[in-house]
């Protein structure tokens, strides 16, 4: 199905964590759907040459670095706008995967900061002007793993389980105002990475992760899925979209080939 060209009053579409994974191809299929994409990231280098790949296949982008845990730059950062159309909120990640009994409490931190509060900071400095644009959008890219558990994974779980109940939260306190909620929840989803960060760059513990599953799903699987919600008429709120590879039945159901 074709997408819709968004309304020029909601042109502007906000991407946190856009320097790699499904931040960075949301960014691109969100350009080549019209809007004027706003990188943001950490990784200054990365975001920048993304903004110029975007920019060089004829569309519009501007790199802004960024830390979403810090709330004093993230206010600063929504200065810049009189309207914004679409907020992205994808920055995240996992971190460990130790039992409850051993969890490193310092991960679990900075997986909430990042997976919630970060998600808090952009939403609340740029509500004020996804209601300006009369046509607002806000995305939260979570997981299933914010829907249902699985042994190692708490401190993730957790994090996502807060993204959830913000989304969901939030589409229930703005009901009537013109901006939709949107949440996003990939399973299984092969990137750069993901697993490798999570591991702490262990590239054999990371592989294991996908090891005999034919076709995980790829960042731009996920991010071609953001970017059909986020252009449906204004009319109509994808409440929450679950997405997964084929051979992914749940997140502890997964066919692997040998």
């Amino acid at each position: 199905m074709a997408t819709a060209a968004p309304p020029a009053a909601s042109r502007i579409a906000v991407v946190t964590g856009a320097s790699s994974g499904i931040g960075a191809a949301t960014a691109r299929r969100l350009a080549g759907a019209g809007y004027r994409v706003v990188l943001t990231a950490r990784r200054k280098d990365r975001i920048e040459a993304l903004a110029e790949e975007i920019t060089a296949a004829g569309h519009a982008a501007t790199a802004y670095p960024l830390d979403v845990t810090d709330r004093a730059a993230v206010d600063e950062f929504a200065t810049a706008f009189k309207t914004v159309g679409v907020l992205v909120n994808n920055a995240g990640g996992a971190l460990g995967a130790d039992p409850v009994a051993t969890g490193d409490p310092e991960q679990w931190r900075t997986m909430y900061e990042t997976n919630v509060l970060g998600t808090l900071h952009l939403t609340q400095a740029l509500l004020p002007k996804l209601d300006a644009s009369g046509d607002g959008t806000v995305v939260v890219v979570s997981s299933t793993a914010a829907h249902a558990t699985y042994e190692g994974g708490a401190g993730y779980v957790a994090a996502k389980h807060g993204a959830h109940v913000l989304a969901e939260t939030l589409r229930l306190e703005i009901v009537g105002r013109p901006v939709r909620v949107i949440e996003i929840a990939p399973g299984m989803v092969r990137t750069e990475e993901f697993a490798l960060t999570r591991f702490g760059g262990d590239t054999e513990r990371a592989e294991k992760v996908y090891q005999g599953v034919a076709n995980p799903l790829t960042a731009d699987d996920v991010a071609d899925t953001i970017t059909w919600a986020v252009t449906r008429p204004p009319h109509v709120n994808i409440d929450l979209l679950v997405v997964r590879p084929r051979a992914q039945a749940s997140n502890t159901k997964v066919h692997r080939e040998a």
